[in-house]
């Protein structure tokens, strides 16, 4: 099992990837670098890439609208090229609010779009000439809004550091964790509950896997929580720091007609508490939607507690089918709760 976290800031994130040295040297990883409507992740990834030498550096997620196939792949190359090897690109179809809200394109076919740019990314990082007919049109015809009609299948320009990148796909939906599971080198869930998830994701999981395209490796899983290692009631009350987050993601992340996180935590059982997290989160009423986050579920989806509750914690990770643990340290030397992580998961 990988250890891995997220790039985490606040204002500045030179501030936050300055830090990332320490991580590395702890024994981190991977380290995943988010975009949202944010700063734009490659930039911040080739940033990294200068600063750090052996660690995975991993985008969650570039979404698959605001940039072509053929941007995606020179992308990856970029990337893979400046940090000597070590990008993950991790795509995913972020949601309509954002594509539609921030980048002004329609919120369409995400599965097969999805697909289609993988299998481009993966044919152009093997140099070989890009064309598609299905979402895309490449090279584009007239028929399909060509002004010329002069597009020619074209190779990448360059030689890739790798014939091939890892790409990892963020995925909730039924049909979009088959597809993972059927053609992606990863799969990235979010408010991943290990107890639960077989009783969600399995069927999908198990679909994808008896079509898995040959010649890709077992599917890498990444996922995990915030962690903090104490006695007493004091670590335990560092839970509550995460109630913000998972009331912004069930309770507000969408449109109350479409949030794939409330719809989740509804599978995992908690349909009542869904409701009245999203109403009072769209209400205004943030606090009392974080306080409705029911603490069974924030002990479950992260690892806060004495050594031995770590520990049992990473085993459920495991047995559940993670293999890159993505932790969020609650420390204030996150560094050295990396370097006991990475010793836990070893032991």
């Amino acid at each position: 099992m990988k250890l891995s976290s997220a790039l985490m800031y606040a204002g500045n994130p030179r501030e936050a990837a300055d830090q990332v040295g320490a991580l590395e040297k702890a024994g981190l990883d991977t380290i995943w670098v988010a975009e949202a409507y944010g700063f734009d992740s490659p930039t911040l990834m080739g940033y990294l890439a200068a600063k750090t030498e052996t660690i995975e550096i991993g985008s969650a997620i570039l979404n698959i609208y605001s940039r072509t196939p053929g941007a995606l792949l020179q992308t990856a190359a970029g990337l893979d090229n400046v940090s000597g090897g070590r990008a993950i690109i991790g795509l995913g179809a972020s949601g309509p609010q954002v594509i539609e809200g921030f980048h002004g394109l329609p919120y369409a076919n995400p599965l097969g779009r999805t697909r289609e740019i993988i299998t481009l990314i993966r044919s152009g990082l093997r140099r070989e000439p890009l064309t598609n007919e299905g979402t895309f049109t490449i090279p584009l015809t007239k028929d399909k809004g060509a002004v010329t009609g002069l597009g020619k299948p074209l190779k990448l320009l360059v030689t890739p550091e790798r014939p091939s990148i890892p790409l990892y796909i963020a995925a909730l939906g039924e049909k979009s964790v088959a597809g993972a599971a059927e053609y992606a080198d990863g799969w990235i869930p979010f408010l991943y509950h290990p107890e639960k998830a077989a009783s969600v994701w399995g069927e999908s999981l198990a679909k994808g896997t008896a079509k898995r395209e040959e010649g890709l490796a077992p599917l890498e899983v990444v996922a995990g929580g915030m962690v903090a290692i104490g006695e007493g009631p004091d670590t335990k009350a560092l839970l509550d720091f995460a109630r913000p987050l998972y009331a912004l993601y069930i309770g507000g992340m969408g449109a109350k007609s479409k949030n794939f996180y409330n719809t989740l935590f509804r599978q995992y059982g908690y349909e009542q508490e869904a409701e009245e997290i999203q109403d009072l989160y769209l209400s205004g009423k943030k606090q009392e939607a974080e306080a409705k986050i029911p603490l069974d579920f924030l002990e479950a989806t992260n690892l806060v507690g004495p050594e031995s509750y770590v520990k049992e914690r990473i085993a459920a990770y495991r047995e559940s089918g993670v293999t890159n643990l993505q932790i969020m340290p609650a420390a204030e030397d996150p560094a050295a709760l990396v370097a006991t992580m990475k010793e836990l998961i070893n032991a």
